[in-house]
C-alpha cells in the first residue's frame, strides 16, 4: 500500500497548487493533464515536455496509475473484455469493455462491493468494503482508452453500472464525471455517460440539479412493492410510489428520458401479470425499458428467464406503448456480470491459502 497522492485524484486547481508548492510554473499542470487524459501515459518519464527533475519528482512522490491489472479476460466472441484490478490497499474492482459495431462502451465501478444487498447480484452478495476515489474511477476508463487507442479506436460511452451503487458514492462519482467530461480532461460528452441506481431518492433529486446532462438508469426489477422489497431491499426505505414521484420530478426538471433496467428472473418477475403491472407503473413517464435476462450468479437463488418469456414480456410492454428493448447478455463465459470475476478470484485465493 502507498500513501503517495494520486495525480488522477487532483483537479486542475489542485494540480496548480501542487506545482506552485514545488516552485514550478502552473502551466505544468495543463501539460500533466494532457499526458494523463489525452496520451494515457502511466509513467512520468514519458512526459517529454517536462524537465527531467520534475518527471523524477512526479515518479517519486506521486501515484500515476492507482490500478494494477490482476486478470484480463476476453469472451469467446471477442466482443467483451473484462478486467480485475487491484487497488493500492489491496482491494479489487472490475471494469468491462463491450464492443459494438459503432460503439465502444465501458462499464465501470464506483465502489468495492455494495451495501444495497440485492440477493441476485454478485456484488451485493459480497457486502460493502469502501468507496472508490474519483481517480480510481477515472483510471478504469483510461486503462481501456489506452487499449482502444492502440487499435485506432476510442471510448464512446461510459455506464456507471459496475460494482457498487454510484449514487451512494455521490461526491467522488460526480468528480469523476466532471473529469471525464472536462475538455481539458478526458473530454467525453456528458450525454455519452449514464449513472445507474437502485433508487436512492435523495441522490436522484440532487442529480436533477446538476448541470451535466448525464443519463439516469434505474434498476427497477419488480413492478410491486411486495416483490421489489424481496429483490431490491432499498425499496423498503424508498417504495415505488416515492421513487416514481422523484422520477417524475427529475424528468420535469431535466427534460431527459429515464431508462429502467429490469433483470428478468425465471418464475419470479417475468410473468404476464408482472409485465402488465410494470407497464401501468411507468405508463406516464418519459422512459425507455431495458430488459436483461439475469446473468447466472452462483450465490443467487434465481436464474435468468428463458428466451420465450423475455420476448413475451417485451411484447406486452410494447403493446402497452412502452419503448422497450432486450439487452442481450454479454460475456457470460468470462463472468462479466458485476462482481462475478472478483468473487471467483477471491474464492480461488481463499482455496489456495487454505491448502
Amino acid at each position: 500500500m502507498t500513501n503517495k497522492p494520486s495525480l488522477l485524484d487532483l483537479s486542475r486547481l489542485e494540480l496548480n497548487e501542487l506545482m506552485t508548492g514545488w516552485t514550478e510554473p502552473t502551466y505544468r499542470a495543463e501539460q500533466i493533464e494532457t499526458w494523463l487524459y489525452k496520451r494515457y501515459i502511466t509513467d512520468a518519464a514519458e512526459m517529454s515536455n517536462l524537465p527531467k527533475p520534475l518527471r523524477q519528482r512526479l515518479a517519486d512522490e506521486c501515484l500515476i496509475d492507482p490500478l494494477r491489472l490482476v486478470i484480463l479476460l476476453d469472451s469467446t466472441d471477442g466482443q467483451t473484455r473484462k478486467a480485475l484490478f487491484a487497488l493500492p490497499d489491496g482491494q479489487e474492482v472490475e471494469a468491462v469493455l463491450m464492443r459494438y459495431e459503432k460503439r465502444q462502451t465501458l462499464c465501470i465501478s464506483t465502489q468495492v462491493g455494495c451495501a444495497m444487498a440485492c440477493p441476485f447480484c454478485a456484488t451485493g452478495q459480497m457486502g460493502f468494503m469502501r468507496n472508490l476515489s474519483a481517480g480510481e474511477i477515472v483510471a478504469q476508463v483510461l486503462y481501456f482508452a489506452r487499449q482502444l487507442d492502440r487499435e485506432g479506436k476510442r471510448v464512446t460511452n461510459i455506464v456507471f453500472m459496475g460494482m457498487g451503487e454510484p449514487l451512494a458514492n455521490y461526491a467522488e462519482t460526480w468528480r469523476a464525471v466532471r473529469r471525464l467530461n472536462d475538455p481539458a480532461g478526458f473530454n467525453l460528452g456528458a450525454r455519452h455517460m449514464t449513472l445507474s441506481t437502485v433508487g436512492l431518492v435523495p441522490a436522484i433529486r440532487r442529480m436533477s440539479k446538476e448541470p451535466e446532462q448525464v443519463g439516469l438508469a434505474v434498476s427497477l426489477h419488480a413492478p410491486t412493492d411486495e416483490l421489489r422489497d424481496k429483490i431490491v431491499p432499498i425499496n423498503q426505505r424508498y417504495p415505488l410510489a416515492v421513487l416514481m414521484q422523484v422520477l417524475r420530478d427529475y424528468i420535469a426538471a431535466t427534460h431527459r428520458r429515464v431508462t429502467f433496467e429490469y433483470a428478468l428472473m425465471d418464475n419470479l418477475n417475468d410473468s404476464d401479470t408482472c409485465a402488465d403491472q410494470f407497464a401501468e407503473l411507468v405508463q406516464d413517464l418519459l422512459c425507455h425499458v431495458n430488459l436483461i435476462p439475469l446473468n447466472p450468479t452462483p450465490g443467487s437463488p434465481w436464474s435468468g428467464s428463458p428466451d420465450e418469456r423475455v420476448y413475451a414480456f417485451r411484447d406486452r410492454l410494447r403493446e402497452a406503448g412502452i419503448s422497450t428493448t432486450v439487452r442481450l447478455r454479454r460475456g457470460v463465459d468470462i463472468a462479466a456480470g458485476c462482481g462475478q470475476l472478483h468473487n471467483t478470484h477471491r474464492q480461488v485465493q481463499e482455496t489456495m491459502n487454505f491448502t
